[in-house]
């Protein structure tokens, strides 16, 4: 069962952007399951960094877009994604370093955060983006 299932709550009504939120939540169910199944630390710690580099592209669309169409609450949006981040990377390095492991806290830290982002701060942007054509 996933930990995240896409539902269209979800959606902010930009194709290429609801994709790109499919793909990241695809991956941390991904990670989710690899943790529940007990796999090796190198697995859990490639899928982790899949997560993460998948964070860092899907921010970097986000603020193309809020560029291209001079979004008025670019700075705040941004700002919440460099903390999560760092949260992110901080997780990665413990866990890499053997000072921490993939818990059921860390998942569902994940699940709250990318399904609130999603539905509190990303869909602020729909109607900006939807009116300079972004689909």
């Amino acid at each position: 069962m996933p930990l995240i299932d896409w539902t269209d709550t979800l959606s902010v009504g930009i194709s290429s952007i609801d994709d790109q939120h499919k793909k990241l939540i695809g991956l941390i169910n991904k990670l989710n399951e690899a943790m529940k199944a007990g796999k090796a630390r190198e697995i859990m710690a490639g899928v982790l960094k899949e997560v993460i580099d998948y964070t860092v592209y899907h921010f970097s669309t986000e603020e193309k877009y809020m560029a291209q169409v001079d979004y008025l609450a670019t700075v705040a949006h941004v700002n919440e994604h460099r903390q999560f981040a760092k949260k992110a990377l901080d997780l990665q390095r413990d866990f890499t370093a053997g000072k921490t492991m993939i818990t059921l806290e860390v998942m569902n830290f994940l699940k709250d955060w990318v399904s609130k982002h999603i539905q509190g701060t990303d869909k602020k942007y729909s109607a900006a983006f939807i009116a300079k054509g972004i689909k």
